[in-house]
């Protein structure tokens, strides 16, 4: 499983773990070397976290952005101070439109529990059986946006990109066996993370 929050500065990992404590490591290499270029992570996504490292590390820490639990856990979004309307807001059931065909109209109607509660049955149910799929395209995403940013200019790139997404993880790995190792380790870490080894 990968870490929460990861931080590489040049070739180098040098942290790892939730938010505060790599950007606390961050901060602390900045303050030996002013010089340093870090970028930080997050783990699952590999998007990169904008972090204001100016002043003490208390002063960092809490400009930090507050953690969201992950997507599976995420309740949904309640507007807030939002004029009372169809839903129920206590409970983070929100109204929001949709658009379907008359014919999707009438078999929703006809189903136990109305239109809505027939649709949610129909999102859960997309989402069990697409479950592995969307583990595997997610990684896949991670791991490309990762390689983009700390890889893109590194010899067979471009072929490793395509391995990736062509899911050829031995041609995949010879790819990228001459990288720096902490780059490589990561990306394989990540474009894998969907599969027990």
């Amino acid at each position: 499983m990968n870490p929460a929050f990861v931080a590489f500065e040049s070739e180098r990992r040098i942290a790892a773990g939730d938010l505060g404590e790599v950007v606390r490591a961050a901060k602390q290499l900045l303050e030996r070397r002013k010089d340093a270029a870090i970028l930080v992570f997050d783990g699952r996504t590999s998007a990169l976290v904008d972090v204001d490292y100016r002043g003490s590390v208390d002063d960092v820490l809490k400009r930090l952005p507050k953690p969201k639990p992950p997507a599976a856990e995420e309740p949904e979004q309640v507007e807030p101070a939002a004029p009372r309307g169809p839903g129920r807001p206590r409970l983070g059931v929100v109204a929001r439109e949709i658009t379907l065909l008359p014919r999707h109209w009438d078999w929703l109607a006809q189903q136990k529990g109305g239109a809505s509660v027939a649709i949610r049955k129909l999102i859960d149910e997309a989402r069990r059986a697409g479950g592995d799929k969307d583990r595997t395209r997610l990684a896949q995403d991670a791991a490309y946006r990762f390689m983009t940013t700390m890889a893109g200019n590194r010899p067979h790139y471009e072929d490793a990109i395509r391995a990736l997404f062509a899911h050829d993880r031995r041609r995949f790995s010879t790819l990228i066996a001459d990288w720096p190792a902490d780059i490589r380790d990561h990306a394989i870490a990540l474009a894998y993370s969907d599969q027990a080894d």
